[in-house]
This record gives C-alpha cells, structure tokens and sequence, in this order.
C-alpha cells in the first residue's frame, strides 16, 4: 500500500532513479513485486546504490559476488543484466541521449510505445528490457499515469507529473 500511495507513478526522472526502477522490474519478472520491494534495500547495497558508473565496472568477480548474496534475486541472467543496463546508461549518455531524455520521450504514450523504447534500450545495451518490463517500468516512473481514475492518488500524481513552471 504505501509502495502505491507514495511512489508509484510519481515521476522519476533522474537516470540514477530510472536506472533503478528498470533493474528491479527485471529482476521482478516471474515473481512478485512484494518479494523485490522487501529486497530493495539489499538490491541498492549490492549495486552501489544503483550508481550506474559504478556498476558498469562490475565485472565476472562481483557477478559471483551477488550470486552468493541471499539478499537479492540470485538469477545469474539478472545480474549480468543489471550491469549490462548500467553499461547501456553510460552508452547513452556517450551518444548525447541520457536516459532521462529517452524515457520521457515517450511520456502519456500507451503501451504500444513500449515496444519502441525497449528496442531502444536493447541497441544501447541494455537486456531485461522487453515491452512489459518497459511499460511497468514507465507506469512506476510516472511516465505514464496509470491510476485509475477513481484512485485518491491519480490528482496528486497528474499533479507532480506537470514540468516545472519557468521562471522567466
């Protein structure tokens, strides 16, 4: 409950935050979100907070490491993903397109959008990352508002979704 009431949908748009969210709705597939969410804590600690820099160095020795982890989801595929993706962040931002900017890209598109922005992160190196797990990721990230519209949070997210007024 309170993973909906006070984070899901809200906009994340920093490429630390997003970098995240797409790891954990990798390691998410094929079990529930209760089981990563219970586990998140453990996930930061054995990626470095998720810093992407830094966990593009991984390498076979620290893929080792967090398969001996019972923190975490212990799924070898996973893992190597995990650092694949933070390897995809530094590709993106290499090529003038940060991740923040290719995922609010596709910002209110319905889930057909997601089969395009998964090819994207695919060529960029990025694994872990089909359509369903985009699309989540996009719901999760606020990129999408997804509440219905009878949920009490739906205002509120639409709300903080707005860009920053400019001030000049």
């Amino acid at each position: 409950m309170a993973y909906h009431d006070e984070e899901w949908g809200r906009p994340v748009r920093d490429e630390r935050g997003l970098y995240e969210r797409l790891c954990l709705e990798g390691f998410q597939s094929g079990l529930s979100w209760l089981t990563i969410l219970r586990k998140r804590e453990n996930f930061r600690a054995a990626f470095a907070g998720f810093d992407p820099d830094t966990v593009a160095g991984f390498g076979e020795r620290d893929v080792v490491r967090l398969l001996g982890d019972a923190g975490i989801v212990r799924h070898r595929g996973k893992i190597e993903a995990a650092i694949a993706n933070a390897r995809g962040v530094l590709a993106l931002r290499a090529a003038g397109t940060p991740l923040p900017g290719l995922m609010w890209e596709y910002a209110d598109r319905d889930e057909t959008a997601a089969k395009e922005l998964s090819k994207r992160l695919k060529a960029a190196g990025f694994r872990f990352v089909g359509p369903t797990t985009v699309y989540a990721a996009m719901q999760a990230c606020g990129i999408v508002n997804d509440h219905i519209p009878e949920c009490w949070v739906r205002e509120a997210v639409e709300h903080a979704r707005r860009p920053p007024a400019s001030s000049g």
